[in-house]
């Protein structure tokens, strides 16, 4: 069982940049695709951007892409999201997920993430 907890929400500015931290619990992180999706008000779940297990291959939306950077430090069970230029479209609920054990292929399908967190809340003012 994996339990992920995000961190680093919060009310910012248009323009301002952010990270938010998610920290797994369980074994083997470095096997584990890692992914952030957001929720926007009255918006569906959508993908933002994954990290395969190693760390050395990452995969963005369109709508973060050279603005939103994913990363992760194996030793400490911990993947980021650096975000930059913040616009108010970016306001959501951000959620961490992870593949299962040994699934360290990444994937931009919601499906393919067995596991969740509960979620960091970002609103970005104009």
């Amino acid at each position: 069982q994996v339990q992920l907890v995000e961190s680093g929400g919060g009310l910012v500015h248009t323009g301002d940049s952010l990270r938010l931290s998610c920290e797994a619990s369980g074994r083997a992180f470095s096997s584990r695709a890692m992914a952030w999706f957001r929720q926007g008000p009255g918006k569906e779940r959508e993908f933002v951007g994954s990290i395969n297990g190693s760390g050395d291959s990452t995969l963005y939306a369109d709508s973060v892409k050279g603005r939103f950077t994913i990363s992760r430090e194996n030793a400490k069970n911990t993947v980021y999201l650096q975000m930059t230029s913040l616009k108010p479209e970016d306001t959501a609920v951000y959620y961490c997920a992870a593949r299962r054990l040994g699934l360290g292929t990444q994937s931009d399908v919601q499906t393919s993430y067995t596991y969740w967190g509960q979620g960091t809340s970002l609103t970005v003012s104009s």
